[in-house]
């Protein structure tokens, strides 16, 4: 259910919504109608499509440019905070809106299809109230820079400013749709489900040297998954041209030994050549033969935004012969050359154009903003809380059978969990036992390479649990795409020291989904990360324990169980929850005895944000996680030789985090030390000690103290690597040194 807050603010722009809604209506009835009736003969010469819509293409391409020139009028009054055009690429975009279904078929367009998102259906003042910034505003209510397209009802998940990010997410949409035509348990519970619908993605040549691209053009090809690559090759990414971005400067010279992939180049500045590309490469794609690429040679008038000058590196020249294959100005040629309209109905569209185009604007600047308080709005669920009670089964809890390992209830709340959500997928690398399925009978399995996954195939089949590509980007990218459409992945990331090819998909894009959408999309991923040290041998690149990198990002919550039974109902909270979870699973406590535990029930769940005092003491607190809990203990263990009595606390989650239990066992023992695993300068602690400091300072009786690693990274020497990383010795240092005070 929506906030109070958020009702308030959405009752300003219900009615702009309601009419754009309507417009939107009469404008797909409009194409609907066009496409099916009209002169037969005049059908057949032009891909089919009959007078009324020829004009209605040129409509749309006039009408993208208007809004362009508006939004520059707009800037120049500073009305407008940020403007980038599609000024020349038009013509294939209002052919591939006509290609295409709205509603149907699924979008992740970039920012210069803004006549795509004209023929889909989304209208002029929704675009101007997107660009003045208006909490009415339906592709973000006002939190993204213009251009950046989303919408619901047109099947456009939320798009961002990084380039290419949205390809993998593409490509992540259309496994969704694969994935449930071979789960027949999964055909309800993807959303926009119908067997045939078809993915596009569209990028600028610049963006084609992004390494996601090759990714996501990989992962689809081996798949053959529906989806239709538009590249709208315009020459330029910002001032560098195409030669210096693309080997042999054409993208789709390169791109040939691709298999599964169906290639095609067009003029994209002729709008009816795009057309018949676009119904080759939809056909192709609907009947789920392949993946589709479009090269579409496109033109620039404008300069890549207006913080942009493109003079300063193009010449007058170049300017100007792009100038003559402007697609406003050859398709209006077009039209009239061909007796289709004469030159006073073009102009008399033009100025109803214009008159739509000026009423749109004078509507956006006079709707309101959003309320500034608003920003805290669907940063995180607001319909399901993983901190509520909800999701607290862990008191009087039954636990029952032998033993197991971290490993083993990680493993079993997986086998429970799939079994009672199909939407669940898991997949990462190795996570399969075997990927050439006619083999798992003569082989073990492998299930990941802590065997944490083992298994999960053979129970629930290779639809539903399969190896990645070694890509880590591929990896989150694709769970994004597959989560936005109503999947629940639980991916791995095979070792915390190789995530950083995906922060950028988890930064920019999964951790941010809900909140720049206002709340429309939402990925709730979880991803499974070994993490960690201790392991003698593992140096620089299997030890790292990074956390306040990630702890960092709003939208994001984070897991770090001590022990097994936590690992299990924590794990259980963050694949019912309804955010993206990163899930840390430290590789040295996988197989300790000291934290194994009997198994819980189905149920057991543990909540965020709900800390555990694991012992009970009076003289000094310690506050901690991870692999630091059980060398706490050690160090409290001797130090009780010495008549000191230390409280130890495990905070299990550190986004969110329990300052109530923080601020009970300060203000009961007055003294406080914070050990994590992460160097110490900059860590995680540094943020507990400074809000000790500062909400709590009358009830110390000395300095907040911390205990981490040094600050360099692990050494591969078994010697170097204890000196580096924090051992139970350095925790009972800082406890008997605290006690000095």
């Amino acid at each position: 259910m929506a906030t109070a807050g958020k009702m308030a603010d959405d009752a300003a722009g219900t009615a702009a919504s309601e009419k754009n809604k309507t417009k939107r209506k009469a404008a797909t009835s409009r194409k609907s109608k066009s496409t099916k009736t009209g002169n037969r003969s005049t059908s057949d010469k032009y891909q089919g499509l009959d007078r009324k819509t020829l004009i209605d293409i040129y409509r749309t391409m006039f009408t993208s440019r208007r809004i362009d020139d508006k939004e520059i009028s707009l800037k120049g009054q500073n009305k407008v905070f940020f403007q980038i055009s599609g000024a020349g690429h038009e013509a294939v975009l209002t052919a591939a809106g006509l290609a295409l279904k709205a509603g149907y078929d699924w979008f992740y367009p970039y920012y210069r299809d803004r006549a795509l998102m004209l023929q889909l259906g989304m209208t002029p003042e929704e675009m101007l109230l997107s660009a003045v910034g208006a909490e009415a505003d339906p592709n973000s209510h006002g939190r993204q820079m213009p251009s950046h397209w989303g919408s619901v009802e047109l099947n456009v998940p939320s798009q961002s400013s990084p380039t290419g990010t949205q390809l993998l997410q593409a490509v992540g949409a259309a496994e969704a749709s694969y994935r449930a035509s071979l789960v027949d348990e999964l055909k309800d519970k993807v959303t926009g489900f119908k067997g045939d619908e078809v993915v596009y993605v569209s990028i600028g040549d610049g963006t084609s040297s992004q390494g996601e691209f090759w990714e996501a053009l990989n992962t689809a090809c081996n798949l053959k998954l529906p989806v239709i690559f538009l590249v709208e090759d315009n020459g330029y990414a910002i001032s560098v041209p195409v030669e210096v971005q693309t080997a042999g400067g054409s993208l789709s010279d390169l791109v040939i030994g691709f298999p599964n992939l169906f290639i095609q180049k067009c003029d994209g500045t002729d709008p009816l050549e795009s057309y018949e590309a676009f119904l080759k490469a939809v056909d192709h794609c609907r009947s789920r033969k392949g993946v589709s690429l479009i090269h579409a040679k496109v033109t620039r008038p404008y300069s890549h935004s207006l913080s942009d000058d493109e003079r300063s590196y193009r010449p007058e020249e170049e300017r100007q012969k792009e100038a003559e294959i402007d697609p406003i100005k050859t398709y209006g040629e077009f039209l009239m050359s061909e007796g289709l309209v004469s030159s006073e109905e073009l102009e008399k569209l033009r100025n109803d154009v214009d008159a739509e185009v000026n009423a749109a604007a004078n509507a956006a600047v006079e709707s309101p903003q959003p309320d500034p308080k608003s920003c805290y709005r669907n940063v995180y669920s607001e319909d399901v809380d993983p901190t509520s009670k909800q999701f607290d089964t862990e008191d009087g809890a039954e636990l029952s059978g032998s033993p197991g390992t971290m490993v083993d209830l990680i493993n079993r709340c997986l086998h429970t969990e799939m079994a009672r959500d199909p939407r669940i997928v898991v997949f990462g690398e190795d996570v399969a036992d075997c990927s050439r399925e006619e083999y798992l009978e003569r082989v073990k399995g492998k299930g990941g390479v802590f065997m944490v996954t083992a298994n999960l195939q053979r129970e629930f089949g290779g639809a539903r649990v399969f190896n990645s590509p070694l890509a880590e980007a591929n990896i989150v990218g694709r769970a994004i795409g597959m989560a936005t459409r109503g999947l629940k992945p639980v991916v791995e990331i095979q070792f915390f020291d190789y995530i950083f090819p995906a922060y950028h998909q988890i930064r920019n894009e999964l951790a941010l989904m809900r909140w720049r959408s206002d709340g429309d999309f939402k990925s709730p991923v979880v991803m499974r990360v070994p993490v960690g040290g201790y392991l003698k041998g593992g140096a620089i690149y299997h030890s790292q324990s990074g956390t306040t990198l990630f702890s960092h990002i709003p939208g994001l919550r984070i897991a770090y169980p001590s022990n097994a039974l936590d690992a299990n109902g924590l794990l259980r909270t963050s694949i019912r929850c309804d955010d993206p979870v990163l899930f840390l699973e430290h590789k040295h406590l996988y197989r300790q005895v000291y934290n194994k535990s009997e198994y819980p029930s189905d149920e057991f769940m543990i909540p965020f944000g709900k800390a555990k005092v694991t012992r009970e003491g009076t003289d000094c607190s310690i506050i901690t996680f991870g692999a630091l809990v059980e060398r706490s203990r050690q160090a409290a263990k001797q130090l009780e030789k010495d008549g000191i009595s230390v409280e130890i606390v495990d905070l299990r989650s550190l986004a969110p985090y329990d300052w109530e239990a923080i601020e009970k066992t300060v203000k009961k023992t007055n003294r406080v030390i914070v050990a994590h695993e992460d160097s110490i300068s900059f860590g995680y602690g540094a943020e507990i000690a400074a809000r000790i400091g500062n909400e709590l300072f009358e009830y110390l009786d000395a300095p907040v103290r911390r205990v981490g690693a040094t600050d360099t990274f692990v050494a591969y020497a078994p010697q170097v690597e204890d000196y580096i990383l924090p051992q139970a010795s350095n925790v009972e240092t800082a406890v008997t040194e605290l006690m000095k005070y």
